[in-house]
């Protein structure tokens, strides 16, 4: 029996190229998955497509997420749900004031959410969750709920400290989200489909939202605070 023919060098270039390549797919999956997402909503966006922008069979699609459901969910997972545990963090370390940390959140969310794809998720799910209970459940218990704990976490540090009224927090965590609804419906709608619509900065936009928020919610120098409201007890 005659020996092998060592492989050729193209061959040893090959295949830690083809190693590489199935260790991205994954990301090249949700990337593509996120795009058409974005752009053609939840219900229009076919497998096939996706598999198609990034490359693959649908065979290999499936291989890794086996419906659309469990690719939206990692989607999701992946560009905003993910990142709760980071975020918890630096609202635990931050050193400032309250009225800072309020600041700081609302130009990060538009920094690393906002300004992003990403954020074309949101409109997605105020048009399409009453067609799709099992996405919106999710939605709720991986985005909505981690969110609202944690502006409700950052409000009440602003009651603990005296440096914030003591508000309804239940209710005043919607006084934070709805201009960023907003913000990201105007990016993914009027924004981005009508030419003459006015210019909309949106880091003087949040600058505004936020003094705005921050001259109701602080205690000013002539205001005691008031004690914590308990809700339910008269």
């Amino acid at each position: 029996m005659s020996p092998s023919a060592p492989p050729s060098p193209q061959a040893t270039e090959d295949a830690p190229r083809r190693g590489r390549r199935k260790e991205a797919r994954p990301g090249e999956l949700l990337d593509a998955a996120l795009d058409l997402f974005v752009e053609k909503g939840f219900a229009a966006t076919k497998v096939d497509e996706v598999a198609a922008r990034a490359g693959v069979s649908k065979g290999t699609l499936f291989l890794y997420f086996p419906s659309k459901e469990d690719l939206f969910k990692a989607v999701v997972r992946e560009n905003i749900a993910g990142r709760f545990a980071e975020w918890d963090v630096e609202v635990e370390s931050f050193a400032g004031t309250t009225s800072e940390l309020v600041r700081c959140c609302l130009h990060d969310w538009w920094a690393r959410i906002g300004s992003t794809k990403a954020s074309g998720i949101t409109k997605l799910m105020l048009g399409e969750a009453q067609n799709f209970p099992e996405i919106a459940l999710f939605y709720r218990e991986e985005v909505v709920e981690p969110g609202n704990r944690l502006i409700r976490r950052i409000l009440q540090r602003g009651v603990e400290r005296g440096e914030f009224r003591a508000v309804d927090l239940d209710y005043a965590v919607y006084l934070v989200l709805a201009p960023l609804v907003f913000l990201t419906m105007w990016k993914h709608s009027l924004g981005a489909c009508v030419p003459d619509s006015p210019d909309l900065s949106p880091e003087r936009y949040i600058d505004t939202q936020a003094d705005t928020l921050l001259r109701g919610l602080c205690v000013h120098a002539d205001e005691a605070p008031a004690p914590p409201r308990i809700v339910g007890l008269s």
